[in-house]
């Protein structure tokens, strides 16, 4: 079994950084709460409009799917395909570690939920669909060369998902979307390059 093939401490050492994104992310979404409770504004739709019309299920959920899955699609084809994008899944494994499916799984629950709220919910309507995505890719900058790729694709992304929040006027789309790129990414990372460090 995988697990048995990490070392004593690999397992346990998972659980504090499993517990400081959570709270990271539980952070971002109390101020983004907070923010909502100051302005009166909704964090769940784009504008007062967007409130009126409501939501479309079927509709945001499948948008969300989609779009999660193309870009799913093209991070694993750029780590396939560039030395960029294996020296980044490499060192996400080297940082990660062997995350489990909870672990992955819960990661992206409260990641989508608290960056979506954060810079969709209430960045998004103050400052704009361009800057709050700018400042989402800022936010994912890490001052290693091996991440860079890692910046400007949360840059693509943020605006992708931002769009999302436009078109269809609320958070879902945006929030289904963000929880299968990082489901579905962390877990390729900790199944194929958890604990791996450099080129081959």
């Amino acid at each position: 079994m995988a697990r048995d093939t990490r070392g004593p401490d690999e397992a346990a050492d998972r659980l504090p950084l499993v517990r400081m994104a959570s709270l990271f992310y539980g952070a971002m979404l109390a101020i983004a709460l907070l923010w909502a409770l100051w302005t009166g504004r909704s964090l769940l739709f784009a504008s007062s409009e967007a409130a009126l019309r409501g939501w479309a299920p079927l509709n945001d959920v499948g948008a969300g799917l989609l779009a999660g899955a193309v870009v799913v699609l093209i991070s694993r084809e750029f780590t396939r395909r560039t030395r960029a994008g294996d020296a980044l899944a490499r060192a996400f494994g080297e940082v990660l570690g062997r995350l489990s499916l909870a672990d992955c799984l819960l990661l992206a629950a409260w990641s989508s939920v608290g960056e979506e709220a954060f810079f969709r919910g209430a960045l998004q309507p103050l400052l704009g669909w361009v800057t709050a995505s700018l400042v989402f890719g800022l936010v994912h900058f890490v001052p290693r060369r091996e991440f860079l790729p890692w910046t400007g694709f949360a840059v693509l992304v943020g605006f992708l998902l931002g769009w999302l929040f436009e078109a269809t006027g609320n958070l879902v789309a945006p929030v289904v979307a963000h929880a299968v790129v990082n489901a579905l990414n962390l877990r390729f990372l900790a199944l194929h390059y958890a604990g791996e460090a450099g080129g081959r």
